[in-house]
Protein backbone atom coordinates (compact mmCIF):
# COMPACT_ATOMS: atom_id res chain seq x y z
CA UNK A 1 0.00 0.00 0.00
CA UNK A 2 1.27 3.15 -1.08
CA UNK A 3 -0.21 7.31 -1.04
CA UNK A 4 1.67 9.25 -3.03
CA UNK A 5 2.07 11.94 -6.27
CA UNK A 6 3.38 13.01 -9.44
CA UNK A 7 4.72 16.62 -10.04
CA UNK A 8 0.94 17.92 -8.29
CA UNK A 9 -0.07 20.96 -8.18
CA UNK A 10 -2.94 23.43 -8.09
CA UNK A 11 -4.14 26.73 -8.35
CA UNK A 12 -7.67 28.96 -8.83
CA UNK A 13 -8.37 31.14 -11.86
CA UNK A 14 -6.72 34.77 -11.50
CA UNK A 15 -4.43 33.65 -8.33
CA UNK A 16 -1.08 32.41 -7.94
CA UNK A 17 -0.60 28.72 -7.62
CA UNK A 18 -0.61 27.57 -3.76
CA UNK A 19 1.61 24.62 -4.76
CA UNK A 20 3.76 23.11 -7.37
CA UNK A 21 5.43 19.73 -8.14
CA UNK A 22 5.01 17.82 -5.95
CA UNK A 23 6.11 14.30 -5.71
CA UNK A 24 6.09 12.24 -2.78
CA UNK A 25 4.88 8.55 -1.25
CA UNK A 26 3.98 7.86 1.89
CA UNK A 27 3.70 4.45 3.60
CA UNK A 28 1.45 2.24 6.33
CA UNK A 29 2.37 3.26 9.87
CA UNK A 30 3.25 6.78 9.08
CA UNK A 31 1.98 10.00 10.59
CA UNK A 32 2.44 13.18 8.82
CA UNK A 33 2.32 16.08 9.83
CA UNK A 34 1.41 19.62 7.25
CA UNK A 35 2.10 23.05 8.76
CA UNK A 36 1.12 25.84 7.47
CA UNK A 37 -0.69 29.31 8.38
CA UNK A 38 -4.37 30.14 7.19
CA UNK A 39 -4.73 30.70 3.69
CA UNK A 40 -1.41 28.45 2.95
CA UNK A 41 -3.71 25.80 0.81
CA UNK A 42 -3.61 22.90 3.71
CA UNK A 43 -7.33 22.25 2.80
CA UNK A 44 -6.92 22.66 -0.31
CA UNK A 45 -4.26 19.89 -0.85
CA UNK A 46 -6.32 17.10 1.49
CA UNK A 47 -9.26 18.09 -1.16
CA UNK A 48 -7.06 17.60 -3.81
CA UNK A 49 -5.88 14.24 -2.10
CA UNK A 50 -9.17 13.12 -1.26
CA UNK A 51 -11.08 13.29 -4.51
CA UNK A 52 -13.05 16.55 -3.66
CA UNK A 53 -11.16 18.31 -6.34
CA UNK A 54 -9.06 17.22 -9.68
CA UNK A 55 -5.41 18.71 -9.18
CA UNK A 56 -4.69 21.45 -12.24
CA UNK A 57 -1.39 20.31 -12.87
CA UNK A 58 0.04 16.00 -11.92
CA UNK A 59 -1.90 13.49 -9.96
CA UNK A 60 -2.87 12.01 -7.62
CA UNK A 61 -1.15 8.32 -7.42
CA UNK A 62 -2.87 5.61 -4.86
CA UNK A 63 -1.33 2.27 -4.23
CA UNK A 64 -3.78 -0.33 -2.53
CA UNK A 65 -6.00 2.12 -0.99
CA UNK A 66 -9.67 1.11 -0.60
CA UNK A 67 -11.27 3.35 2.15
CA UNK A 68 -9.96 6.88 2.95
CA UNK A 69 -11.41 9.17 5.85
CA UNK A 70 -11.42 12.91 6.28
CA UNK A 71 -12.52 14.75 9.27
CA UNK A 72 -13.18 18.17 8.31
CA UNK A 73 -12.22 21.11 10.37
CA UNK A 74 -15.57 22.49 10.60
CA UNK A 75 -17.80 19.18 12.21
CA UNK A 76 -20.65 17.79 9.62
CA UNK A 77 -22.95 15.41 11.40
CA UNK A 78 -26.78 14.55 11.41
CA UNK A 79 -28.73 17.16 13.49
CA UNK A 80 -31.01 14.54 15.45
CA UNK A 81 -28.95 11.40 15.89
CA UNK A 82 -27.07 10.98 18.85
CA UNK A 83 -23.56 11.04 19.60
CA UNK A 84 -23.39 7.05 20.07
CA UNK A 85 -25.68 6.45 16.84
CA UNK A 86 -22.49 8.49 15.00
CA UNK A 87 -20.20 6.18 16.18
CA UNK A 88 -21.94 2.63 15.86
CA UNK A 89 -23.13 3.14 12.53
CA UNK A 90 -19.72 2.70 10.59
CA UNK A 91 -19.39 -0.04 13.01
CA UNK A 92 -22.40 -1.79 11.83
CA UNK A 93 -21.55 -1.22 8.07
CA UNK A 94 -18.58 -4.20 8.94
CA UNK A 95 -20.78 -6.11 10.15
CA UNK A 96 -20.30 -5.83 13.70
CA UNK A 97 -24.21 -6.55 15.68
CA UNK A 98 -25.59 -3.58 17.36
CA UNK A 99 -25.52 -5.01 20.29
CA UNK A 100 -21.39 -5.11 19.79
CA UNK A 101 -21.56 -2.05 18.26
CA UNK A 102 -22.86 0.16 21.33
CA UNK A 103 -20.06 -1.52 23.68
CA UNK A 104 -17.51 -0.73 21.05
CA UNK A 105 -18.49 2.80 20.50
CA UNK A 106 -19.32 3.74 23.96
CA UNK A 107 -15.13 2.45 24.58
CA UNK A 108 -14.17 5.20 21.57
CA UNK A 109 -16.33 7.94 23.25
CA UNK A 110 -15.09 7.60 26.55
CA UNK A 111 -11.51 7.60 24.91
CA UNK A 112 -12.77 11.19 23.53
CA UNK A 113 -14.57 11.92 26.66
CA UNK A 114 -17.85 12.28 25.46
CA UNK A 115 -18.95 9.24 27.32
CA UNK A 116 -21.39 11.38 28.78
CA UNK A 117 -22.39 12.53 25.79
CA UNK A 118 -23.93 9.64 24.62
CA UNK A 119 -27.43 10.16 23.82
CA UNK A 120 -26.79 13.85 22.88
CA UNK A 121 -28.21 14.93 19.68
CA UNK A 122 -25.40 15.90 17.61
CA UNK A 123 -26.95 19.58 17.19
CA UNK A 124 -26.98 19.68 20.92
CA UNK A 125 -22.81 19.16 21.16
CA UNK A 126 -20.35 22.11 21.50
CA UNK A 127 -17.98 22.97 18.37
CA UNK A 128 -15.06 20.99 20.72
CA UNK A 129 -16.95 17.97 21.43
CA UNK A 130 -18.51 17.81 17.91
CA UNK A 131 -14.97 17.96 17.01
CA UNK A 132 -13.51 14.69 18.59
CA UNK A 133 -17.06 13.13 17.93
CA UNK A 134 -16.06 13.08 14.04
CA UNK A 135 -12.17 11.77 15.39
CA UNK A 136 -14.45 8.66 17.55
CA UNK A 137 -16.30 8.03 13.93
CA UNK A 138 -13.26 7.76 12.19
CA UNK A 139 -11.37 5.50 14.24
CA UNK A 140 -14.42 3.45 14.05
CA UNK A 141 -14.40 3.52 10.69
CA UNK A 142 -12.28 0.62 8.11
CA UNK A 143 -10.09 3.60 6.84
CA UNK A 144 -6.82 2.67 4.89
CA UNK A 145 -5.75 6.71 5.45
CA UNK A 146 -7.08 9.29 7.47
CA UNK A 147 -6.96 12.69 6.74
CA UNK A 148 -7.58 14.81 9.41
CA UNK A 149 -7.52 19.13 9.00
CA UNK A 150 -7.28 21.02 12.35
CA UNK A 151 -7.87 18.42 14.16
CA UNK A 152 -7.14 20.52 17.77
CA UNK A 153 -8.71 24.11 16.55
CA UNK A 154 -11.52 23.66 19.11
CA UNK A 155 -10.13 22.16 21.74
CA UNK A 156 -8.59 23.13 24.88
CA UNK A 157 -5.25 21.67 25.70
CA UNK A 158 -5.75 18.70 27.58
CA UNK A 159 -8.46 17.49 25.07
CA UNK A 160 -6.20 18.30 22.29
CA UNK A 161 -3.40 16.07 23.84
CA UNK A 162 -5.62 13.24 24.13
CA UNK A 163 -6.96 13.95 20.33
CA UNK A 164 -3.09 13.77 19.09
CA UNK A 165 -2.33 10.66 21.61
CA UNK A 166 -5.06 8.74 19.79
CA UNK A 167 -4.48 9.91 16.21
CA UNK A 168 -1.14 8.60 16.50
CA UNK A 169 -2.08 5.06 17.80
CA UNK A 170 -4.11 5.44 14.46
CA UNK A 171 -0.72 5.10 12.54
CA UNK A 172 0.69 2.78 14.51
CA UNK A 173 -1.64 0.57 13.95
CA UNK A 174 -0.63 0.05 10.02
CA UNK A 175 -2.79 3.22 8.61
CA UNK A 176 -1.58 6.43 6.52
CA UNK A 177 -2.02 9.17 9.11
CA UNK A 178 -1.73 13.12 7.72
CA UNK A 179 -3.02 16.00 10.18
CA UNK A 180 -3.16 19.80 8.59
CA UNK A 181 -2.76 22.17 11.03
CA UNK A 182 -1.67 26.08 11.56
CA UNK A 183 0.26 24.95 14.94
CA UNK A 184 3.51 23.45 14.65
CA UNK A 185 3.33 23.00 18.33
CA UNK A 186 0.53 19.91 18.06
CA UNK A 187 3.10 18.46 14.86
CA UNK A 188 6.78 17.79 17.19
CA UNK A 189 8.82 14.69 17.06
CA UNK A 190 7.07 12.77 19.63
CA UNK A 191 4.05 13.63 17.75
CA UNK A 192 5.05 12.74 13.57
CA UNK A 193 6.89 10.74 12.32
CA UNK A 194 7.60 13.54 9.40
CA UNK A 195 6.37 17.25 9.39
CA UNK A 196 6.59 19.39 6.45
CA UNK A 197 6.10 22.93 6.93
CA UNK A 198 5.05 24.89 3.86
CA UNK A 199 6.01 28.21 3.22
CA UNK A 200 4.37 29.81 0.04
CA UNK A 201 4.74 27.63 -2.50
CA UNK A 202 7.43 25.87 -1.63
CA UNK A 203 7.93 23.08 1.42
CA UNK A 204 10.65 22.70 3.92
CA UNK A 205 11.11 19.61 6.18
CA UNK A 206 11.90 20.70 10.10
CA UNK A 207 14.32 18.17 10.77
CA UNK A 208 16.62 19.38 8.18
CA UNK A 209 15.38 22.80 7.35
CA UNK A 210 15.76 22.30 3.22
CA UNK A 211 13.73 23.43 0.49
CA UNK A 212 12.01 20.13 -0.57
CA UNK A 213 10.45 18.44 -3.88
CA UNK A 214 8.47 16.11 -2.47
CA UNK A 215 5.40 16.58 -0.02
CA UNK A 216 5.43 13.85 3.08
CA UNK A 217 1.64 13.34 2.91
CA UNK A 218 -0.99 11.16 3.05
CA UNK A 219 -3.70 11.21 -0.21
CA UNK A 220 -6.19 9.07 -1.20
CA UNK A 221 -10.36 8.52 -2.27
CA UNK A 222 -13.01 9.47 -0.38
CA UNK A 223 -15.22 6.98 0.48
CA UNK A 224 -18.79 7.46 0.67
CA UNK A 225 -20.05 10.51 2.33
CA UNK A 226 -22.28 9.05 5.77
CA UNK A 227 -25.79 9.80 5.37
CA UNK A 228 -28.89 9.63 7.47
CA UNK A 229 -29.90 5.78 8.36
Amino acid sequence: MRLGAANLGHQFPGRPPLFTGLNFSVSPGELVGLVGPSGSGKSTLLSLLAGFEAPRYGSVLREGINRVGWVFQNPVGVPRRSALDHVVYPLLTQGTKRTDAEILARELLKTFGLVDQAETPFSQLSGGEAQRLMLARAVASPFDALLVDEPTAQLDPLSAGTVIDVVRGLSSSGRITLIASHDPSNMHSTTCTRVTFKVSTTLCQSSRQLRLSSLTCSPACLCAAWKDF
